[in-house]
């Protein structure tokens, strides 16, 4: 990057550290009258002092972070696309190709009977006659 471009012509070949040290009429496009302005609102008289001023920093700060929250839109709208894609490529109830060679068919082992459950042992008591029922 040729920084001579962004100066006036007085300014042009110093040292970045002269420019930093520079009134900001030193900049191409800031008059002096724009600079007593800066000055009169912000204290501002130098490169460096305009470059650290706070709301110069936030607006740059917000500039950037809206640019990357765009992105960011763009980023999570195809990662849904990829993962909705993923879920109708190989959904949970997806049945067995024609070609895949199956040779048998399992059948589920049947379900115990929920009166007879392990987790309802007092029943279970009950109905092979070895405990009194609820409220016996």
């Amino acid at each position: 990057m040729n920084i001579d471009t962004a100066l006036d012509t007085e300014y042009r070949g110093k040292s970045l550290r002269e420019i930093a040290n520079a009134p900001v009429s030193a900049l191409h496009g800031v008059s002096s009258k724009a600079a007593d302005a800066l000055k009169g609102a912000f204290s501002v008289e130098t490169v460096r002092d305009l470059a650290n001023l706070d709301c110069v920093n936030i607006a740059r700060a917000i500039v950037a972070l809206a640019e990357a929250e765009t992105s960011m839109d763009k980023e999570q709208a195809e990662e849904m696309l990829i993962d909705d894609s993923v879920e109708m490529s190989f959904p949970a109830s997806d049945p067995p190709a024609v070609t895949s060679g199956i040779t048998r068919i399992e059948v589920p082992p049947d379900m115990a009977l929920a009166r007879l459950d392990h987790q309802n042992s007092p029943a279970i008591e009950t109905i092979k006659g070895k405990g009194k029922g609820k409220g016996s």
